[in-house]
């Protein structure tokens, strides 16, 4: 098997239309990983920038109520990430900014995709979109003419007269094709680690070797039915149009099929649907606004009797700060229900996407690159309850400032406002990662030895002289 190996990549390297069309597609994925590292440091530039103007404007109010500030408010922004370079999945769609202020749970906005110019959103050059789809194309045909040439030449008769077995020219050549794909993927994983040596952590390290073993699956899977259609029939024509068939199914119809299946079977409620509802359970609770509130009324009685007073005015806290944050944490209940009833619909539309992989190696393909990357929903929603924790933490610490001010003015000084903490985001660790697509994961593997039995026991029929 190693001297077939050998032998084809000898005829590869002196094919001149192959080293052609190696050198200008390595040069197409070079320029590719470095506008994508390029755009991915400007973002985090731009992100530091607005990070520390928007943090100045804060630390520099110089008197406000707490109430007022919380109102005032403060934006927190979606950090780059340095992984989406490679593959920047839903980052593009999802957005950046979300303003955090009291009272409301704002929607994230300023998704880089509502800011592209309509032509850009498609020729938008993306290492992702090369390995996931160029790549595979490119080792179709190269399988496809591996086998060809040589039934049309005889060689492969000649091979099997000289003692080698059907089955090792079979797997030899599914392996020469794939080390190509193979070979492609690792440089574009050098150039990229080049590029961000300084940066990489052993996070980072972990994320990029399992993107890499996902693409590795896949690409052996693309070669190995290749081969073996090439094998199989006699007709070149047939074998070529019958893989080319299977990658189109694969990458163009079955994913939006499957999402729109999974969006259907478990659906989440239009926008305006849900804002309906979070506004009929949020007038159910207090009015943090209106003094004559029912429930505030009856709040006010029950702090009235704890401090034993007959009047507001006899009370030595402020109860208007008691009652913002009475409004506040009803406001969370409901935002727990709602939000946590979309996130569980959402984990039930990626995990009847993830049973598409039974049937598509591409989903899970696709799953593990966005998932290895930090760029898919997980760590977006992963981020949006972070920033809605830190919201609770920064509005009650407003909040009970205003409850137990010594200001007689109820005016806060700079010192207060710059101790209320800046939001820090703790990115998602792998290992909670890998749990999420450990069963793409194996569909993958899966895939893989389909093939290799597949071909082993398919390879008595197949023509191959």
């Amino acid at each position: 098997m190693l001297q077939i190996i050998k032998n084809e990549w000898r005829f590869l390297v002196r094919s001149r239309i192959f080293l052609g069309i190696s050198i200008a597609f390595i040069s197409i994925l070079m320029l590719s990983v470095f506008l994508g590292n390029y755009q991915t440091h400007k973002q985090e530039q731009t992100y530091q920038s607005a990070k520390e103007h928007v943090r100045q404007q804060w630390v520099n109010i110089d008197e406000m109520s707490p109430h007022s500030a919380a109102h005032y408010g403060t934006y927190v922004f979606k950090p780059s990430n340095l992984l989406s370079s490679l593959d920047e999945g839903v980052n593009s769609v999802t957005g950046n900014v979300l303003k955090v202020e009291g009272h409301v749970q704002n929607e994230i906005t300023h998704s880089e995709a509502s800011q592209m110019q309509a032509v850009s959103r498609f020729g938008k050059l993306k290492p992702s979109l090369l390995l996931q789809y160029i790549v595979p194309l490119l080792l179709i045909f190269l399988a496809f003419n591996s086998v060809s040439n040589e039934k049309q030449s005889g060689r492969l008769k000649l091979l099997v007269l000289q003692g080698a077995k059907p089955l090792q020219i079979i797997l030899s050549k599914t392996l020469s094709v794939w080390l190509y794909g193979v070979l492609l993927l690792t440089f574009i994983l050098l150039v990229y680690g080049i590029l961000n040596f300084q940066s990489f952590t052993d996070e980072i390290l972990i994320r990029t070797i399992l993107f890499f073993m996902s693409y590795c699956f896949y690409y052996f899977i693309i070669s190995g039915l290749t081969v073996f259609f090439s094998a199989r029939w006699q007709n070149a024509t047939l074998a070529l149009t019958s893989m080319l068939g299977v990658w189109i199914i694969w990458t163009m119809f079955l994913p939006n099929i499957l999402m729109s299946s999974a969006e259907k079977w478990h659906s989440l409620p239009s926008r305006s649907e849900f804002k309906s509802a979070m506004k009929e359970d949020r007038s159910k609770g207090m009015d943090g606004h209106n003094p004559a509130d029912k429930r505030g009324i009856e709040l006010k009685e029950k702090v009235l009797k704890e401090y034993g007073v007959d009047s507001l005015s006899q009370l030595p806290i402020n109860f208007n700060g008691i009652r913002m944050q009475a409004d506040e944490e009803y406001g969370n209940i409901v935002w727990d229900k709602h939000f946590g009833h979309n996130r569980d619909v959402l984990q039930k539309q990626k995990q009847s996407f993830q049973l598409g992989g039974i049937i598509n190696p591409f989903i899970s393909l696709q799953n593990t690159s966005m998932g290895f990357m930090a760029s898919d929903n997980l760590h977006h929603q992963e981020f949006l309850l972070q920033v809605e924790n830190y919201r609770r933490v920064f509005i009650k610490m407003l909040n009970e400032k205003e409850t137990f001010s010594s200001s007689k003015t109820g005016r806060e000084d700079n010192a207060f406002f710059r101790s209320v903490p800046d939001f820090d985001y703790k990115p998602t660790q792998i290992s909670a990662v890998v749990l999420n697509y450990m069963l793409d994961i194996g569909l993958l593997i899966l895939w893989s030895i389909l093939v290799i039995v597949l071909i082993v026991f398919g390879t008595k029929k197949m023509q191959i002289i």
